[in-house]
């Protein structure tokens, strides 16, 4: 899978790993000693995220529900939030409003790529 960002025209990760069941979502990047380089981590479904047991910083984009009744767990979705540089050990991230899915990246994505609230990302 990949993810772009439609609005600036630019490429999120292009290798993206989707955590789509119950204990991939509460496992998470934990245990890893790091997101290489145009990878991300795909929670579909989640509107909040934790730095508890993390070894390293990442960005996070909060997103909406897919665009137009798309179906599947990625699509065409605005941006709702974006956190960046969340600390290892940095505690909990308060649950987002109107998201429904989180893409976590290394650390310094959002601002390489220009990424920012309102914009339209594609996760396919």
């Amino acid at each position: 899978m990949i993810a772009r960002n439609l609005t600036r025209d630019t490429v999120l990760a292009e290798r993206v790993e989707i955590g789509s069941s119950i204990w991939a979502k509460f496992w998470g990047l934990m245990g890893r000693s790091s997101l290489a380089a145009g990878s991300a981590l795909w929670l579909p479904g989640e509107n909040g995220i934790h730095m508890f047991f993390m070894r390293f910083p990442i960005d996070a984009i909060f997103v909406g529900r897919p665009r137009d009744g798309e179906a599947g767990s990625g699509g065409t979705r605005a941006v709702v939030s974006l956190h960046r540089n969340l600390r290892p050990w940095g505690g909990i991230v308060p649950l987002v409003r109107g998201a429904n899915g989180v893409l976590e990246l290394p650390a310094g994505m959002i601002d390489a790529t220009g990424t920012q609230p309102g914009d339209v990302i594609f996760i396919g």
